[in-house]
């Protein structure tokens, strides 16, 4: 018998697969409160909350630091923890370069119903 994939699962491997190149480590916690690390190794040291599939998805859409400065100020992601930590990790998501496979995943998570 397969076991089937959950969307936290799917959204935890996207995560780890367009942030392992940052050069600090980064802590997202999903809307089912499981937490996902990325970025260089080490403790992140705060988290990310992501707490709807809308924000997700935006922010999967284009992973910018206006982007996510913009879901912050209007309240719709959170962060826990240290907040001038996270300010540093979200300097660099515009530097990444992702493989053209892991960006077609992204998309195809923003377009899943």
């Amino acid at each position: 018998m397969a076991l089937v994939e959950t969307s936290a699962r799917r959204a935890a491997r996207l995560l780890e697969r367009l942030f392992a190149p940052l050069p600090h480590p980064v802590g997202f916690r999903l809307r089912d409160g499981s937490v996902v690390r990325a970025g260089a190794p080490g403790e992140p040291g705060f988290a990310i909350v992501l707490p709807t599939r809308r924000i997700f998805r935006r922010l999967l859409a284009r992973p910018t630091p206006y982007r996510f400065g913009e879901a912050y100020v209007e309240g719709g992601l959170d962060i826990e923890g240290d907040v001038l930590a996270a300010m540093r990790a979200g300097q660099h998501p515009e530097d990444l370069r992702r493989p053209l496979a892991v960006r077609l995943a992204a998309l195809a998570e923003v377009v899943r119903p």
